[in-house]
């Protein structure tokens, strides 16, 4: 979830890891209102108002740091525009994945993004996973099986569940290949050319569903969207600002604690009863993530870049 990001602020692990904490907690609650929007608006419609919306807060984030003019150029303007239409998808998916199921199942599935990297990488990047990656990846699926457990026994498939499951599948899918063309492009462009490009085509993705109709929003939708594009836009920065002031490696494993902030969104503010297959799922999932965290640490900044603005 973090970003590449060249600094002169000094190390500082202790506010790295607030700052990291306001991120999980934004991202999060950004999620949770997906979630009951998910049930009004089309998730093109979502899409749009959460990319454009989140322009406001990164744009004056960059200027802030002297680094809007930096943020306009490339080389390779056709890389960008992949990397932003993968981001897309991920968005698109994640999304979908939270109209049909809980906010921390959403979530969980969606830390399987570092191990379909591994996948990615393989294919694209020629790398060579050990015997630790491979158990994780095993370990991620089991996590899976778990959840899907109940929608599978008894009389009748929970044909929403699926759906959500399969969504958020192809969104961690997605999220690997992005990491790869994020990876790729760090090579060449500064980072706040990567999250300025993906926020602009992102917004015209979503623009691009008007065609296939938009709902009609009341005024407490369309605000709740507004204050989801603004959490959004600040969970980046935050996060943005909490690498600078530490070591990766330090909040790579930190970052799987967001679960805890999305099962407590569940039962406190959304009433989500969830039941033990799905927790005990969802923490096998954010067990074999951590470990590829905190074992190989394969992921560096520039793979982990394009999380905060694919949420």
């Amino acid at each position: 979830m973090t970003a590449l990001h060249v600094s002169t602020r000094s190390a500082s692990p202790a506010l790295a890891l607030l700052l990291s904490t306001f991120a999980l907690f934004t991202l999060t609650a950004m999620n949770a209102i997906i979630h009951e929007a998910a049930k009004v608006a089309p998730v093109g419609q979502l899409v749009f108002w959460r990319s454009i919306v989140a322009l406001g807060p990164i744009l004056i984030y960059l200027w802030f740091r002297q680094e809007l003019g930096s943020s306009l150029r490339t080389k390779y303007p056709h890389k960008h525009l992949i990397r932003g239409i993968l981001g897309s998808g991920v968005m698109m998916f994640n999304f979908i994945a939270l109209g049909y199921l809980s906010v921390g199942l959403a979530q969980a599935i969606s830390y399987l993004t570092p191990l379909m990297s591994i996948c990615a990488a393989m294919i694209f990047l020629r790398e060579r996973p050990g015997a630790l990656v491979v158990g994780a990846v095993l370990l991620g699926l089991l996590g899976i099986l778990l959840m899907l457990y109940p929608a599978l026994v008894g009389t009748e498939v929970r044909q929403g569940t699926l759906i959500g499951v399969a969504a958020g599948l192809a969104m961690a899918a997605t999220g690997a290949l992005s990491r790869v063309q994020v990876k790729d492009l760090t090579r060449t462009d500064p980072p706040a050319s990567i999250a300025l490009s993906f926020a602009v085509v992102s917004t015209l993705v979503g623009l691009s569903t008007l065609a296939f109709g938009w709902a009609e929003l009341d005024s407490w939708t369309f605000g709740t969207l507004i204050v989801a594009g603004l959490l959004g836009g600040m969970g980046h920065i935050f996060m943005m600002e909490a690498v600078a002031r530490a070591p990766v490696s330090l909040l790579a494993g930190y970052e799987y604690t967001g679960i805890i902030w999305a099962f407590l969104f569940d039962v406190a503010l959304l009433g989500v009863v969830l039941d033990i297959w799905s927790v005990a799922g969802a923490l096998v999932v954010v067990a074999a993530a951590a470990l590829v965290a905190y074992g190989q640490g394969r992921f560096s900044r520039q793979a982990a870049s394009a999380a905060p603005m694919e949420r």
